[in-house]
């Protein structure tokens, strides 16, 4: 659907560019007012100093460590490498999915894990950045609390305005009711938390100035991008997004004189917005320094998009959010596994296996699992290699784990397939059997040829995948 809506914006354009504002216009603030009032941003001199220095020095020491690396990731089939490199950090057991690649968290220090860190540095920049998601939480909740505040305080106006309108004009007819008023439910506090309540955040690296290529932003003439234009996924629904901002300003990296300019400052990285696939609402441009920080409210998500725009001084960015966790935590897949080898049975004598049950629904369920597992969890683990072990070896133990799982479903599928080549069974439930059971094993395949062919594709060397055990 994207890619039709962008192919279609782009035709319509043809050489011409829509209009975006930067704070020089005179009409920014107003635009963001009424168009985006629901990007909010902090300045950096508004966030204590010693949160400052604790983040920034975890960022410096996730560099040094070589904890950054660049993700391949799959768009319309085809295989590419990030410019921005990143490293997810949080909850332990958390993944995000993103563009068809699993990240796996790195653990921040959680009362109740057993966390090893690679050294005691690498262990005090994960608790900076769960020190600042704690921070980003608070502010989070303050800035829902003031929109809504906000939005309450509209709407009982507009309300007062139209009861009093419609008591006059029932008055005048003698037939007004006593005690009618506005009634205004305020957002329930689980609701607030639940959309604020950030289990990872995914870190970003860029140096543009180490580029080869950056893109151009296609649809304001916005100049080189970092990230394109894009909605963020897998995430709850209209659950707040926090973003820090940490550009390595060098004073040899002069801003231009912003009266010379028409748009953006090219030496400066913006955040740039658009409401999604609309050209007759103006973009904006958002300058971001050091230490400045933004919060995307609400559904803006979903009906606005962002992207990234580059400076020429080195960024880093820790980007909180509240993870879809649904079927990404570790805590799922295992018992996705445990669910499946309910159908796995041993013989008390002869130690023999076998599967309990050959029905279809059974036999789908058990398979999916399995595809589940190989390719959502395992193969996107070890194809990204080491990288990990940089920080921590936690997840070598749960992988070993889900390994182990994963050869009894390979014995399940062994057990089908001697199964269904027997005549025993009725002819009817057989076939069904072996229809639902041949187009996973398809799949299956399909997959594994994707897989092989992936690991093929260019990956940086500091990345490049283990041998896996399938």
């Amino acid at each position: 659907m994207c890619i039709k809506n962008k192919k279609k914006l782009l035709e319509e354009l043809g050489e011409n560019r829509l209009p975006y504002l930067t704070p020089s216009d005179a009409d920014f603030h107003q635009l963001w007012k009424t168009k985006y009032s629901k990007l909010i941003f902090r300045k950096s001199d508004t966030v204590p100093e010693e949160l400052h220095q604790m983040v920034q020095e975890s960022f410096l020491t996730l560099r040094e460590h070589d904890c950054f690396f660049q993700d391949l990731v799959r768009i319309k089939g085809k295989d590419f490498l990030t410019p921005v490199s990143r490293i997810l950090i949080g909850n332990p057991g958390c993944t995000y999915k993103y563009l068809n690649t699993r990240l796996f968290t790195v653990p921040w220090p959680t009362e109740g894990y057993d966390i090893k860190y690679c050294s005691p540095r690498i262990h005090d920049a994960c608790k900076a950045l769960m020190r600042l998601n704690d921070y980003l939480h608070i502010e989070a909740v303050r800035a829902l609390q003031g929109q809504n505040f906000f939005e309450t305080k509209i709407k009982d106006t507009t309300l007062i305005d139209r009861e009093q309108s419609f008591a006059t004009s029932l008055t005048e007819q003698g037939s007004v009711s006593r005690g009618q008023s506005s009634v205004c439910v305020a957002e329930d506090d689980r609701s607030l938390k639940n959309r604020t309540s950030y289990n990872l955040t995914l870190l970003n690296y860029m140096d543009p100035l180490q580029m080869l290529y950056l893109k151009q932003e296609p649809y304001f003439g916005m100049g080189n991008v970092a990230v394109s234009w894009h909605h963020d996924e897998n995430l709850v629904e209209r659950s707040t997004v926090a973003v820090y901002s940490y550009s390595c300003e060098d004073s040899a990296i002069q801003e231009s004189n912003e009266q010379e300019l028409k748009g953006r400052d090219p030496a400066v990285w913006h955040v740039g917005l658009k409401v999604a696939w609309d050209i007759e609402t103006p973009g904006l441009a958002v300058p971001l320094h050091q230490g400045d920080i933004y919060l995307m409210l609400d559904d803006l998500n979903m009906t606005h998009q962002h992207c990234v725009l580059a400076g020429l001084s080195p960024r880093f960015s820790s980007t909180h959010r509240v993870a879809d966790s649904s079927r990404g935590t570790l805590e799922y897949i295992i018992g996705r596994c445990e669910l499946a080898l309910q159908n796995l049975q041993t013989d008390s004598d002869s130690m023999a296996l076998s599967l309990k049950s050959l029905e279809a629904t059974v036999v789908k369920q058990v398979e999916e699992i399995h595809n589940e597992v190989e390719f959502e969890w395992l193969r996107q683990f070890w194809f990204q290699g080491k990288r990990y072990l940089k920080c921590t070896d936690w997840w070598l133990k749960p992988m070993a784990k889900l390994e182990e799982f994963w050869r009894k479903l390979e014995v399940m599928t062994s057990l089908l397939l001697s199964e269904v080549r027997k005549e025993q069974q009725i002819e009817e439930q057989r076939n069904e059997t072996i229809s639902c059971f041949l187009l996973l094993l398809k799949e299956r395949q399909k997959l594994r040829k994707e897989w092989t062919a992936s690991k093929q594709s260019r990956m940086p060397v500091q990345s490049e995948p283990q041998t896996d055990p399938y």
